[in-house]
């Protein structure tokens, strides 16, 4: 999921190790947070937040003047790190030239809505042929954990990494505004997230993505929602 990529304090909806409480990831200057309660969370590989829908069939498009990116739930489950994760797939274009295929793996804290991150399969393609397999990495192996994909009741300042994988990919994202306004070829969107993302392997890298309400992605960088909505697969 890169596109360069309990703590029980339910008004912060992620759940975080540590001391104090919410403050600990909105004050200025906070470090990135790494360890998650998830073993107080009932995880489910099917449901919805307010920025994040993981159900069957959903799928996200977005395009630019070279790039398309189509992002799918999938009908299909897989056992990572001993927890039954969703399979979403991306699936991305290059001037019309299939580029990479990423199978991403997620599950859902039931009670807070937090969208944790298992890893995932990467496949590179250059003139149809897979070339390799950068960036793959799943929670459980070679010392990589979880990572927070998208928090459940999110506030300006949070801060948090989404991938834990040590040497491989370590992104992470810090949300920076709840209030934005998102047009797009597939409609203007109100209250958008905007979330700034870096990675702490490529520290000069960042990018700025939003999320719009009941929706999901709807803007990275260039890229822009063109159609959503529930599709057969």
């Amino acid at each position: 999921m890169k596109r360069l990529k309990l703590r029980s304090i339910l008004a912060c909806g992620a759940i975080f190790f540590g001391t104090a409480a919410c403050g600990v990831a909105t004050e200025s200057g906070a470090s990135y947070q790494e360890e998650f309660a998830m073993a107080s969370c009932k995880l489910v590989t099917t449901g919805r937040g307010p920025y994040f829908i993981l159900e069957p069939g959903f799928q996200l498009v977005l395009e630019d003047d070279e790039t398309k990116l189509e992002i799918t739930v999938l009908d299909e489950t897989k056992p990572v790190a001993g927890v039954v994760t969703r399979v979403v797939e991306e699936r991305e274009w290059k001037n019309g030239k299939l580029y990479e295929v990423s199978r991403n793996y997620f599950a859902m804290c039931e009670q807070t809505k937090d969208v944790f991150y298992f890893g995932e399969d990467v496949d590179f393609y250059k003139d149809g042929k897979v070339v390799k397999h950068d960036g793959a990495w799943l929670a459980g192996k070679n010392g990589n954990k979880p990572g927070l994909m998208m928090p459940g009741a999110p506030k300006v300042g949070m801060k948090y990494y989404q991938e834990i994988a040590p040497g491989v990919a370590m992104d992470r994202a810090e949300i920076v505004s709840l209030d934005e306004t998102c047009p797009t070829p597939a409609g203007t969107f109100s209250k958008c997230m905007k979330v700034k993302e870096g990675s702490a392997i490529e520290i000069f890298a960042k990018e700025y993505k939003y999320h719009a309400p009941n929706i999901g992605l709807v803007r990275d960088e260039d890229l822009k929602l063109i159609r959503y909505g529930f599709v057969k697969k």
